[in-house]
């Protein structure tokens, strides 16, 4: 029975950890964060907002497409190394 929890309890925070964010960087430098992966349709990106509500944009309008992973963050943040 503990070996059941603990595969199910492993199991849930796998499938958790997987969910990848988007991040679409726009001509004019805005992002936007997308919730499920953007898909080219009709011209224009297609994907869920952080709301969880069908959004689109544009092709023309998109510059890069990336995992939220793997862009670039701004040096710095809330903790600043002492000097």
């Amino acid at each position: 029975m503990k070996k059941l929890i603990l595969v199910a309890l492993l199991g849930s925070v796998f499938v958790v950890g997987c969910r990848t964010r988007y991040e679409i960087t726009l001509n004019n430098s805005n992002t936007i964060t997308a919730m499920s992966k953007p898909k080219l349709e009709d011209g224009a990106y297609v994907f869920k907002d952080a709301n969880g509500r069908t959004s689109s944009v544009p092709s023309s309008r998109v510059r890069l497409i990336q995992p939220q992973s793997y862009s670039s963050k701004p040096a710095g943040g809330p903790f600043k190394p002492s000097q």
